[in-house]
Parts: C-alpha cells; structure tokens; sequence
C-alpha cells in the first residue's frame, strides 16, 4: 500500500489505427500494472467504495488480493456478487459509481477499480471452466431477456437452486451486450464466455422466442413457472418529431448499431447486412449510446461524423473515457445546437436544419434547459442521420399482461425494494422499468428481484412454504 496519487495507465490501441477496425480499444493492464495499480489502494477501514457499486462488490477485499499476487482468489470475490465481472470492468461508468467515492480521488486519482476489476476477470475467463451447477430445488423460475437484468437475475436464482429459463427474442442470447455496444468496447465473443459461465450453472436459454407474441407471461405461470422476472429491456428508439425523419438514410441508433453489431454489418462481403455508409454523418445525442454510433460510423469509412446535441459537453451524459476516445479519434462536436428539419432529395437525407441554443435555469434532470437563439438557424449537408436520443420498453409484453400497471411512458411500476410488480409472481427490472439506463443498475435489479423471489419461495424439504 502507498499513497501514490496518480494511477497506472492502461494501453491503448493509437487514435490512426484503431478508427479504421473494430477491434477493442483499452487494451488492458499486465500483470505487474495490475498489482502495482491495486498496491495503491489503502485499504480504508471504512470503505466508500462498496456502496458506490450496484451489485455491492467487495471493493477492498478483491484488490487486496491482486496486489498479493491472489488473481484467482480475486476473481472469486468479485464473482460472489457480480456474475458478469469482465463486462462490467469495461462498460460500466466507474467514474460516478465506486470510483467517485474513492478517498484516493480528493487530492488524485481515485483507483482504478473497474480496470482491475476487468484484470481480475479476463484471467479468470482464461482459465478453463470448473461447471459447478447448484442442486436444483425443482423450482422453474422465468426469465424474459437475456439482457444484463435477466441474465444476473437467472444466474442468482440459479445459485439459490431454482430451475432458471431466460427466454430471449433474439436468435442469440445477450441482449443490448450483443446488439448495442461495439466490438471496440465490449469484444462479442467476451460476452459469450460470459454468458457461458452463467449456463455452467444451470440456467437455461431459450432463443427465439417472443414473450407477448410466442407465448405470454399468463402462459408462462400456467405452465408451471413460480415466477416471472421481466428483464425484457428497452428496446423502442424514440424520435423527435421533426419533418424530415422518414426520409431513407436517418437511422434509430437501436437499429444502426444492431445492424453493426449483431448483424455484422462492418464484416462485408461476408455478412450481408445492409446498411449505407455515408461520407457525412450526424448523430445526434450526448449519451454512451451516441459514441458508440459515432465511432461505429467512422469505422464504417465516414468522412465526417458530428455529434449534435442541444446542451454543453458539461451536461454530457456519456463517460468520460468515451467521450475521450471520440475526440481522438477525430469526431467532431457540435454542442448546443438542436436540429428542427431534416432535409432530403429524392427520398434520401440531404442535410440537416440546425439551431443554435443557450443554456437556461436547471430543468427537472438538474441541467440546465436548453434554450433556443432565435434566427440562430443553419443547414449543413449531410447523408446520414442517426437518432440517438434515448429509448423506451417495447409495449408488446404491457399490452399482452392487462393486469400489469406501468408509467405512462411505459416502464413498468415497481416495489423498488423488491421488483415485485402489479401482477401476482411477477417481478421486473432493468431498462424495462427505469427506461435506457446503465449496465450495472440493470445488474443491481436482477439481483434484488432475484433475492425477493427467492424469498418468496423458499424451499424446506421440497415443499414451497410461504414466509
């Protein structure tokens, strides 16, 4: 332990190289930076760290560990509360959960949680899998997506000793993890070792199936199922209403980056997905979701990519890192300026009606509202235009379940203390209760849904006994 204020920096690939291909972009600490990096932690008796952390990793105890050398006893600690332990390391925002409560961080740099905990977690990955599957209690739980909430919630009730089943709409299991973030972020075949260590324990995938369509959750209860967690995320891209959005060449970022992502679409001519590339692209938006559309479309061959968002880069939503990387990689910034038109030609997107904007008083999110300058408008030619402003829970589950209450934008109301929702057995978490949040929290309400079923069915001598 020493109290060195500044971090040990992790490799990356260089801005030139890595804009023209997917590969990921952090590259990750060696074994000797990651003990020297953990060898700064103080060990505080009383540590913040801990309650910054959705899904309460043992902060002190895990990087304690990888400065002893213990990688393997690290990875345990990390794995008793956080079942995708290698994905968190790289996506979740570090910066305002667990780090920013690190006592390192008021004179320095607070430690470099996440980039350990992904240290801790890649080695393991390494290794070759024990399949340690818990005894089964006979118990079959259902789990609608296979997104962070659904697949932390089955690997839970999995280790409680439930018959875990996740039901997934898509041909292959992971969610906005396989369809929303970028090879360059989160390295696909990543999630799926991932994913793979959860099935080690038991719980079971079932691909394909459209829950509201295929089969719906009255279904799902009749046909033995004791519970019903909806992890089914949020999945419907939200527009702005503006002339001009129905022209060909806009995109929802939902789309664009599936297209990408789980379609392969940058992998021509060996996958076919359409999508077109464009020279000059705008994306507009300021959250993770944006960066990621932005740095996809470079790497596709665009000229010129902007971000278009209505408020300063202070009120930003996306990390800090990504927006960092952007920056280097050469993605322009075009902060307060709101478009009101999109123009087009022949069907196809042409260019983009702006306007300028001024911040004003702090609206109910604690920004300030953006305002805006009258005569302030402007065009720039573009071909691409890619929405980036946020989505909501697809309604087709809501509209299929009557008896279950939501909020008038769609998510779906909740007992924050235990998931538990208007209908009987059912419990929900995720994007499809708070709309399009962050990995982690999604983590963080599968495990309290998972905790709160099993509560709720708890097994003595095979017979289910209320509490």
């Amino acid at each position: 332990m020493s109290l060195e204020l500044k971090r040990v920096p992790m490799a990356e690939q260089e801005p030139e190289a890595r804009k023209h291909n997917f590969d990921e972009v952090s590259l990750g600490y060696t074994l000797e930076e990651a003990i020297q990096e953990a060898k700064r932690c103080i060990q505080c008796k009383r540590p913040r760290c801990v309650a910054g952390c959705p899904v309460n990793i043992r902060i002190p105890e895990f990087i304690d560990q990888i400065a002893q050398g213990n990688i393997d006893r690290a990875a345990e600690i990390i794995k008793e509360t956080n079942n995708l332990p290698a994905i968190c390391g790289r996506v979740c925002p570090q910066e305002e959960q667990c780090e920013a409560k690190c006592i390192l961080g008021v004179k320095g740099e607070p430690i470099a949680i996440g980039r350990l905990e992904r240290f801790a977690a890649d080695y393991a990955l390494e290794k070759e899998r024990e399949s340690q599957v818990p005894v089964s209690n006979g118990i079959k739980v259902a789990i609608v997506g296979s997104g962070p909430a659904g697949l932390t919630a089955a690997a839970d009730l999995a280790k409680y000793g439930y018959e875990a089943h996740i039901f997934e709409a898509f041909h292959e299991p992971g969610g906005v993890l396989i369809y929303g973030i970028p090879e360059f972020r989160l390295p696909e075949s990543l999630v799926r070792k991932e994913i793979e260590g959860i099935k080690d324990l038991g719980v079971k995938i079932h691909t394909n199936i459209i829950i509201g369509k295929t089969i719906t959750i009255d279904e799902l209860l009749e046909q033995g199922f004791k519970a019903v967690f909806i992890g089914s995320g949020a999945g419907l891209p939200r527009f702005m209403n503006i002339p001009g959005e129905n022209l060909n060449g806009v995109y929802s970022a939902n789309e664009y980056l599936t297209r990408i992502n789980l379609m392969k679409a940058y992998d021509f001519p060996n996958n076919h997905t359409p999508i077109k590339v464009g020279s000059r692209v705008a994306v507009v938006g300021g959250g993770n979701v944006a960066m990621d559309a932005a740095r996809s479309a470079l790497r596709l061959g665009a000229e010129e990519v902007r971000i278009v968002y209505r408020r300063s880069e202070e009120e930003m939503p996306a990390r800090l890192e990504e927006i960092h990387h952007a920056r280097e990689e050469g993605i322009i910034f075009d902060t307060l300026v709101n478009p009101v038109e999109i123009i087009g030609e022949n069907g196809w997107v042409t260019g983009i009606k702006c306007i300028r904007m001024e911040l004003g008083e702090p609206d109910s999110s604690g920004r300030r509202r953006p305002i805006e300058i009258p005569g302030s408008d402007f065009i720039q030619d573009m071909d691409i235009v890619i929405m980036a402003i946020g989505t909501s829970p697809n309604p087709l589950i809501v509209s299929t379940t009557p008896d279950l209450k939501v909020h008038s934008w769609g998510g779906i109301i909740v007992d924050e203390e235990t998931g538990e929702t208007s209908k009987e057995g059912v419990y929900a978490g995720g994007d499809a209760v708070t709309g399009a949040a962050t990995v982690i929290l999604a983590m963080g309400a599968g495990k309290t849904a998972a905790k709160a079923i099993h509560e709720k069915l708890k097994v003595r001598e095979d017979q289910l006994l209320p509490l």
